[in-house]
Parts: C-alpha cells; sequence; structure tokens
C-alpha cells in the first residue's frame, strides 16, 4: 500500500516519506479501512517534530489519527456485515504505529463509527482528536442545556467544534476572537456573543451579555486568559483548557478560590474510553443534524505530506486534509 512515514523526528520535508509499505491485518476485534481523506493536526506535527521532548514511540510511524473511508475487512469478533460501510476514523495512531496518512489503515471497530447519509467524508475527517477534545471541554461536567459556555479562540479548530456542539447541547455561547476585524468570521448562528480581545472592556462586555458569569469556559491559551476566565466565570463554574502557550501558567489562585472554580486540563489521547465513546456518538448525531459547520481547506494529495504538516504549524484557518489515492 502507498503510505506516509517517518523513522526519526525532525522538520517535515527531511523526515517524511511516502513509499509502499505491506498492508496491515484486522486482529480480533479490529477493523481494516480503506482510507479516502487522512485529517492533519496539530498534535500529529507535534509529534513528528519531538515537541517537549517527545521521543518517537515506535521506530516507524505512520502519522495522523482522523481519517475517513470504507471498511474493507474485519477480524474475529466483528460483525462482517460491516464491510462496505462508510465510517469515520478516531484515534488510529494513538498509542499504535499506524495512522491513516495511508492507503489502509487497522483500528479497533469502535474506533472506526459510521458516517450517516449526507455527511461528507471530509466532515467525517475532522472529527476526531478537535471534536472529541471539544465535546470533552463542553460536556465533560455534564449536560449544557439553558447554561452559558465562553468559548475562547471560536474560531479555532476546536474552539469552532466546541461553540457549534455547545449550542447544539441548548447552551447561549459566547466567543472570543483575537481582533475586532475577525468577529466578521463568527458564525452568528451558533454564537450569541462575540467580543474581540483586543478591546479595552473584555471583561465588561462579556458580563452584559451574563451579569451572573458563565457557566463554562473551553480555553485554548490558559497562560493568556486565565485572570479573564476567572473574572467572568460564575461561581462553582468550569474552566476547561486544552493548551496554554507556557507550559508553566501563572494562575490567580484566590479569585478562582473564592468562586470555587472547577479546573479542568484536557489531554485526548488520556480521556475515560467511555468519554471518547460517548463523544464519538455525539459528534456523528450533531453532524446528522446538519449542526457542523468545518472551514477546510482543499485536500493535498498524500505526496505532499510535507506541505500540509507546514501548513498546519502555520496556522492556517481551514482544516487540512489529505486525500488518499
Amino acid at each position: 500500500m502507498r503510505a506516509a512515514w517517518y523513522d526519526r523526528q525532525g522538520p517535515a520535508a527531511e523526515v517524511l516519506q511516502v513509499s509502499e509499505l505491506p498492508e496491515p491485518e484486522p486482529g480480533p476485534r479490529e477493523v481494516r479501512v480503506r482510507l479516502r481523506l487522512s485529517g492533519v493536526n496539530p498534535g500529529d506535527t507535534k509529534k513528528r517534530g519531538g515537541w517537549l521532548g517527545s521521543p518517537m514511540a515506535y521506530p516507524r510511524i505512520v502519522p495522523h489519527s482522523d481519517g475517513a473511508g470504507v471498511v474493507e475487512s474485519v477480524g474475529d469478533g466483528v460483525d462482517p456485515g460491516r464491510i462496505g460501510e462508510r465510517v469515520w476514523v478516531w484515534g488510529a495512531q494513538s498509542y499504535r504505529p499506524s495512522g491513516t496518512a495511508a492507503e489502509f489503515t487497522v483500528v479497533p471497530a469502535d474506533h472506526a463509527v459510521e458516517l450517516p447519509d449526507g455527511v461528507s467524508d471530509e466532515v467525517g475527517a475532522c472529527l476526531g482528536i478537535p471534536g472529541i477534545t471539544a465535546h470533552r471541554a463542553v460536556f465533560s461536567d455534564g449536560p449544557v442545556t439553558d447554561t452559558s459556555v465562553l468559548v475562547q479562540g471560536v474560531l479555532g479548530g476546536v474552539g469552532s467544534l466546541a461553540a457549534q456542539l455547545a449550542r447544539w447541547g441548548g447552551a447561549t455561547v459566547i466567543g472570543t476572537v483575537r481582533r475586532e476585524a475577525d468577529l466578521e468570521r463568527v458564525d452568528r448562528s451558533v454564537v450569541t456573543h462575540a467580543v474581540a480581545l483586543d478591546a479595552s472592556d473584555v471583561v465588561e462586555r462579556i458580563r452584559a451579555h451574563v451579569p451572573d458569569g458563565v457557566d463554562r469556559v473551553v480555553e485554548v491559551a490558559l497562560s493568556d486568559n486565565a485572570d479573564l476566565d476567572a473574572a467572568v466565570l460564575a461561581v462553582g463554574g468550569v474552566l476547561a483548557a486544552y493548551a496554554s502557550r507556557r507550559d508553566r501558567p501563572e494562575l490567580p489562585f484566590w479569585p478562582m478560590l473564592f468562586g470555587n472554580v472547577t479546573l479542568r486540563l484536557l489531554g485526548s489521547d488520556d480521556f475515560p474510553p467511555h468519554a471518547k465513546q460517548q463523544a464519538a456518538a455525539d459528534l456523528t448525531a450533531a453532524a446528522r443534524d446538519k449542526a457542523l459547520a468545518i472551514r477546510i481547506d482543499q485536500p493535498l494529495p498524500l505526496d505532499q505530506i510535507a506541505a500540509a504538516h507546514d501548513h498546519v504549524d502555520a496556522g492556517g484557518s481551514g482544516r487540512v486534509l489529505l486525500a488518499v489515492p
């Protein structure tokens, strides 16, 4: 099969290779998926680059955890009726060496989720890492019906899905963007109130819409926004952070303590299995309900995987996909 891989870490153009590799075979309770699209995420490029000193987990890695395709064969214990099923894939390269940047990938059967009619492969290939992270950030502390959710960085990959899932779940969504000029890009059918972080009165603008404070915050930059989060959270609110610009962020301890704030840190590879399964089910249902809209760049061919990784590292606005031959 045609596949992209690396056997050492470093810059994309230096370490990523594309060649023929043996086709994987499904084991018990696994399925083999013939991939059409592979989703590229920042976590994939960080693994390849050795971010924070992370080592090579396996001698050779076929990258990417997300994708979409068709179940081609199944292992023991899996219903053969699944053969031919359109699926989206998550966790393909989470604690496994071979991900979706290939013609085929083998994953546990419950990591290949049936795509409803009317949901494109492109959307399916974008749901895994960002969708499951967004779901955990929004719903880890229960339903959000009739609550208020502040999504920091609402135009980002995780942030946009978090906002849409919160709205789908019945919450009032407030979103932030970096600059005033970005406000026009916010989907007002999802985000009831949007605020630019370069304004001089961000706390006042948020509090004007939720005088008692927001119930939950989905945070993309804890080190940058901790003071703002503490100032706008309701008593007993939840701050769910999945990223930080600094690895040792300073926190306003006493305001958070007196606010009885719950600080939840989210590392998607190690979410509880039941949380991942619920996220996969809810993401599929939300996509079926036409509640998810994702900005997707034109897919690049598999042979251009290095350019795709560089595009992700540069922070483009659309999701990056590889078209698998």
